[in-house]
């Protein structure tokens, strides 16, 4: 007997409502979330760019996932998409990480790296779901 997968279902749909709060940030005010990452010294520009780039990625990932979970669907293509876009972020800063601040640098990989196992983990344990989510 397969265990309750609503204690599951209820976790990974708080990490995506989490994923959508980010995402809304950024969106609204990229740069001073970029700053301890990035480091002050970035551009208006870069930070608002980057930053819109990464919230609208966030809040589209993360209301997918969420949506699926709501709706007792299959989430997990949407939570494993989650899950390699926390991969991507650490990555890269791990790749950059001569050059930006050392702060930032450990929290944003920190983050990232916790996010991904999480999303990683939440993939495993969601059930699979084979027919059509609830309309």
């Amino acid at each position: 007997m397969d265990a309750d997968p609503a204690p599951v279902r209820k976790a990974a749909l708080l990490w995506a409502l989490g994923r959508v709060s980010l995402g809304v940030t950024a969106l609204l005010a990229p740069r001073p979330l970029l700053a301890p990452w990035l480091g002050p010294s970035v551009p208006r520009t870069t930070a608002r760019v980057t930053g819109r780039a990464l919230g609208g990625r966030d809040l589209v990932l993360g209301a997918g996932a969420a949506w699926m979970l709501a709706r007792g669907g299959d989430a997990r293509p949407w939570v494993l998409g989650c899950a390699a876009a926390d991969t991507a972020d650490a990555a890269a800063t791990l790749l950059a990480r001569r050059r930006l601040p050392a702060t930032g640098r450990r929290l944003v990989t920190v983050v990232a790296a916790g996010s991904a196992l999480t999303g990683a983990v939440l993939c495993l344990l969601l059930p699979r779901v084979s027919v059509s989510p609830r309309a």
